[in-house]
């Protein structure tokens, strides 16, 4: 893996933040909306997908808006080109789907990028590319048995699990050595496209709830 002050500053942030919020959403207002509230609930660590409305307007938005020791960062990040754009928007890090070029190429400078992969030869790639963490996705295909079981041979390769995380799925994931999850629909419902802001904020407190007691471990 290669490593720089700004890459491993984020990963050892996330590992101890636990949360990354995943903004996906029809409406950019909206989705801006549900990101200030999840900051204002706690979150630190939050994804706008690129194929948010206004994706990349959006994520300016916020970065502009977020207290200083937030970071926004993109998803679906996969080409160079998209990693160049993302960067411009001041986003702190990116998200990918899967091993594509935006996996080196976010690599190359320095940008922390967690990589979407879902086996053992897809991790390993990633991680030969570059990649900061690896995006275990969609996790709800094998659940936390299989993260255990991918670990074993991969012990220090550090996993962030996404794809159906619901709150009671949090601490089994922690438990079986996920550094952190990340939460779309089960946290941000329909939010990010107009949806009930106060509900987003019950999820987001129940999510905190049940992050909190690994914190610092």
């Amino acid at each position: 893996m290669v490593t720089t002050d700004m890459t491993q500053s984020f990963l050892d942030g996330l590992a101890a933040d636990r949360l990354l919020a995943i903004i996906r959403g029809q409406n950019a207002e909206a989705s801006v909306a549900s990101a200030l509230t999840l900051i204002d609930e706690g979150f630190r660590y939050l994804e706008v997908s690129l194929n948010t409305e206004n994706a990349l307007d959006v994520i300016a938005r916020v970065v502009r808006e977020a207290p200083a020791d937030v970071h926004i960062g993109a998803g679906t990040v996969l080409t160079v080109d998209d990693v160049r754009r993302v960067r411009d928007t001041g986003a702190s890090f990116a998200v990918t789907p899967a091993v594509a070029a935006s996996v080196a190429e976010s690599a190359r400078l320095g940008f922390p990028v967690i990589a979407g992969a879902l086996t053992p030869t897809e991790s390993v790639s990633a991680m030969l590319q570059g990649a900061t963490a690896i995006k275990l996705f969609p996790a709800s295909i094998g659940g936390p048995s299989y993260l255990k079981a991918l670990r074993d041979p991969l012990p220090d390769v550090p996993f962030v699990a996404v794809g159906g995380v619901d709150v009671a799925a949090v601490e089994e994931y922690f438990t079986v050595g996920a550094i952190a999850v990340g939460l779309g629909s089960p946290l941000l419902g329909d939010a990010p496209s107009g949806g009930d802001l106060g509900a987003l904020r019950e999820r987001a407190r129940e999510f905190q709830a049940a992050a909190a007691p690994w914190r610092g471990r």
